[in-house]
């Protein structure tokens, strides 16, 4: 009772993403469990500006900085404050939550638990129905008999077995069905007359149900977890602990506030069921799996992300979400709304880069260090352009741990710009073995093979390593990168932290390079996408640079997707060529002999990839992974396409926690940590290197 007296004082509160912060003068008022707020101190006699019932209540210091913290009220109505300091949150935190506390405890006081077990409205009548008709002293608690299970008396509770995790995950099923029945029930209600939706006493039962369900779903996660510690000691070296079932989302159970329906679990799709599963372990091998090219097709989908359609119709999604965030807030946690998701994995843009494996292969083709470097940057400008699906900015599937993305490019030998004369057949018999055992016995093939593959190594942070390698002219890259997004207002940036490896190993020679930031501009009106920042590529034993600056629109005039950059001799501070123009247009190449060289990207040959079908992909490759996403957002159907990418989600933290809880570290199928960086575990170097070392012992 001591901190039970009424506290004011001034705390900033978040209005919107245009007004953002104001100071606000706010009083707790213990007595009615109110927490009000008036412009100023001054206006503290007049009405409040704004009021929260506390009952019920969810006080929340934020993990964003340490003056943060947010008020949920049962109602669903937050307030987002910021205090001066730590210790001033701390003080109004802790006196709200007493509050808070003392107000929801004299509710369940007042209205003790009914007997009967029904979770029916008490009537479905009219307005004008006797059984509509409230009575002064009847509470709204009272229209639903909420009952409970008692064991016969003198019978003990049996100790809980492994074999009925089963069972208790299909009671708890059935109390979901039944808890979204009752939800559905006060949302039908209408909004006006004696018995309304928005019924105090119904919100709160509504909020209380709600935290039932959620109380309920972590006790049977540690009921999960126990049976997993006592397996722990049987289980085999190697083995990765299923995925658990997810919890219940209680946030998602409302969109814009309507009603929605709640369908059985019977009547989800088979494949949300399938991606929801804990029946059956889903035991995962972290073995190397060697893809057959052959068995790859060409890739025939066609998925333009020219659509605005969905866009324009979810406008006030963009908005409510918009004023939920902060300039530079990371957005990494962040669930962003379906509808803004293209239809692939980020995996899969990365290997989109590498659409010229032309250009790509005849880098090693040029005569000197010089023809080289000009000829990567000509490549690494190009890779931009088909990387990205339509003009319109959506961003692709985060991908999952663990998720992984093959293909691979055929390149006709004679599309190829001509060599210096460093081909495959100048290589001696011992590494011609070592490196194509696949053409061993076999007339040399007409076309060159690049092999690409990507995994996601890391989920916080968010970290993708991919390595793609030509094994006939002996070449190879490989890269990590560190997607950090943030929030910026009217657009969205992306920084790609990381940094990449080119080896040409016919030459010995490894070039160094980075990636640019991406923006999404405009995202409340038609969003569009430009890259920006400046980026550096080197090889340190040739002492050839190249710098390139992707130039972001200025506010006033300039051009859209404008690129610059310089390749020079570091030795001698000599420029050998420039370059400008639009990173998805025209570029202008400019040598140091006087000569120009124009490349119209719009008019470059797009070679298709080649993939494996989705029948002959593992569990965890990207396109398997997520096709019914992908399939839901081909067909419109938004709601559906979010389930099943809630489901992934969900499933991904659940087996994180587990892991975390287990102490199970995570195990890398394809990538392994090298310091700051990720390597493929079997580069084409290493295999080039041994090759040669084998050849010397035999010499």
């Amino acid at each position: 009772s001591d901190h039970m007296e009424n506290i004011y004082g001034y705390l900033m509160k978040y209005t919107n993403l245009v007004t953002g912060w104001q100071y606000r003068f706010f009083v707790l008022n213990n007595d009615a469990g109110l927490l009000e707020y008036f412009v100023n101190e001054q206006s503290r006699h007049l009405k409040p500006r704004g009021t929260l019932q506390l009952a019920g209540a969810v006080i929340s210091p934020s993990d964003e900085d340490s003056h943060t913290f947010t008020v949920n009220a049962a109602s669903g109505e937050q307030y987002k404050l910021r205090a001066t300091d730590a210790k001033e949150r701390q003080h109004w935190v802790s006196r709200l939550q007493i509050c808070t506390q003392h107000h929801t405890e004299a509710i369940g006081k007042n209205n003790p638990p009914l007997k009967s077990r029904s979770f029916s409205l008490a009537s479905q009548g009219s307005a004008n129905s006797p059984g509509v008709q409230r009575r002064p002293s009847q509470n709204a608690v009272s229209f639903f008999n909420v009952g409970h299970h008692r064991l016969p008396t003198g019978k003990r509770v049996p100790i809980m077995q492994p074999d009925h995790l089963v069972d208790v995950r299909e009671m708890m099923s059935q109390a979901e069905g039944q808890q979204r029945d009752l939800i559905r029930s006060i949302e039908c209600l209408p909004v006006s007359g004696h018995l309304t939706s928005l019924d105090q006493d119904l919100l709160m039962l509504k909020a209380t149900s709600m935290a039932t369900m959620n109380c309920l779903n972590d006790c049977f996660h540690i009921l999960q977890l126990q049976h997993a510690s006592q397996q722990k000691g049987s289980l085999p070296a190697g083995t990765t602990i299923s995925w658990l079932e997810p919890k219940i989302s209680l946030a998602n159970h409302f969109k814009n506030g309507a009603a929605q329906n709640f369908p059985a679990e019977v009547n989800k799709p088979a494949s949300v069921r399938e991606e929801q599963c804990t029946a059956e372990p889903c035991q995962l091998t972290r073995e190397h799996e060697e893809i057959n090219p052959d068995e790859e097709l060409e890739d025939i989908g066609d998925d333009k992300e020219d659509d605005l359609g969905a866009v324009e119709e979810q406008r006030s999604v963009i908005l409510h979400l918009l004023s939920q965030l902060k300039l530079g807030m990371d957005l990494t946690r962040v669930v962003l709304p379906t509808f803004i998701l293209e239809k692939r994995s980020l995996l899969e843009m990365y290997a989109d880069f590498m659409s010229h494996p032309d250009l790509f292969i005849a880098i090693t083709n040029g005569t000197t260090p010089e023809e080289r470097m000009v000829r990567f940057v000509e490549y690494y400008l190009t890779s931009f352009h088909e990387g990205r699906k339509g003009a319109i900015a959506k961003k692709p599937y985060n991908p999952i741990i663990g998720e992984v993305f093959h293909c691979s490019w055929r390149m006709p030998k004679s599309d190829v710009a001509a060599d210096a004369g460093s081909n495959f057949s100048a290589h001696s018999p011992s590494e011609q073995v070592t490196l194509s055992k696949h053409l061993e016995g076999q007339p040399e093939l007409d076309y060159y093979t690049v092999k690409f593959v990507a995994e996601q190594v890391s989920h916080h942070p968010p970290v993708s390593g991919f390595y793609a390698e030509c094994v006939e002219r002996k070449m190879c890259v490989n890269a990590h990168v560190w997607t950090k997004s943030k929030f910026l207002g009217m657009s969205i940036g992306v920084a790609m932290v990381g940094e990449g490896l080119l080896s040409l190993l016919e030459h010995g020679e490894e070039y160094t390079f980075s990636l640019p930031c991406a923006y999404a501009r405009s995202i409340l009106t038609v969003p569009w996408v430009e890259l920006g920042g400046k980026v550096n590529i080197n090889c340190a034993k040739t002492g050839y640079s190249a710098s390139i600056n992707f130039h972001t629109k200025p506010f006033y005039g300039g051009k859209l997707h404008r690129v610059t950059g310089e390749v020079k001799q570091n030795l001698t501070n000599t420029v050998v060529c420039r370059v400008q123009g639009e990173w998805n247009s025209v570029l202008e190449f400019t040598y140091s002999n006087g000569e120009t060289k124009y490349v119209d990207l719009t008019k470059l040959t797009v070679t298709r990839k080649r993939v494996r079908p989705l029948e002959k992909q593992g569990p965890f490759e990207s396109r398997r992974l997520w096709q019914h996403v992908t399939e839901s957002l081909r067909d419109g159907d938004i709601d559906k396409a979010t389930e099943h990418k809630r489901a992934l989600e969900e499933r991904q933290r659940n087996e994180e926690r587990l892991r975390a809880e287990t102490e199970t570290p995570w195990c890398t199928k394809y990538f392994l940590k090298e310091g700051d960086g990720w390597v493929y575990h079997k580069p084409l170097w290493k295999i080039v290197s041994g090759a040669q070392t084998q050849q010397t012992d035999t010499n």
